[in-house]
């Protein structure tokens, strides 16, 4: 299980590439632009949240882990004009015998229902598959976030259920809906 720090995976409309020291700029504006849409859905941001700081300690976690297998984050870029428009990550990864991983994605605000992150999470899902060998990705979603169920339903993932304070988000402990999406299987 791994893969290189060069790793592009590419769309009809969009790149996922692991995040470089030159994407600074790109994120911390677009997710200050964003803020109020993404912030609800998230844990809570540190208090120098899109300092350069607060990037050089993301990026250096960022890397450890996908040097290490165990996490890699990726972020989305229009291929028409190079406009950073989100990302996306695979964390807690696990080996053999579990060969799995928990999703989160993000995007910026003006984004929205383009089929971007569908697009994203489609192409990332076949390449955690086929590159990193994982059998099974995992997602939580609090229940009232209908836009990120429209994601998950409509690239392949099943409800599982619900876990109860499952994560904090916007410094609440949050129930989650848990999907799940299991690796084609040719013989079935």
């Amino acid at each position: 299980m791994g893969a290189p720090l060069d790793t592009v995976i590419t769309t009809p409309r969009l790149a996922l590439t692991p995040a470089r020291r030159q994407d600074f700029a790109d994120w911390a504006e677009l997710r200050r632009v964003s803020r109020d849409y993404i912030e609800p859905w998230e844990p809570s941001w540190p208090s120098d949240a899109l300092s350069r700081r607060d990037w050089n300690r993301r990026l250096s976690a960022w890397t450890s882990a996908w040097k290490a297998g165990s996490a890699y984050i990726l972020f989305i870029r229009r291929l028409s004009d190079n406009a950073l428009v989100g990302g996306l990550s695979f964390t807690q990864v696990r080996p053999w015998p579990a060969d799995s991983a928990s999703l989160g994605y993000w995007q910026g605000e003006g984004f929205e229902g383009q089929g971007y992150m569908r697009e994203a999470v489609s192409a990332a899902c076949t390449w955690a598959f086929r590159d990193l060998g994982l059998w099974r990705i995992e997602a939580g979603i609090v229940p009232e976030n209908a836009r990120s169920r429209r994601v998950l339903e409509g690239t392949g993932f099943a409800e599982e259920g619900r876990a109860t304070a499952y994560l904090e988000i916007a410094g609440t402990r949050r129930d989650h809906i848990l999907f799940g999406l299991v690796r084609p299987r040719p013989d079935r």
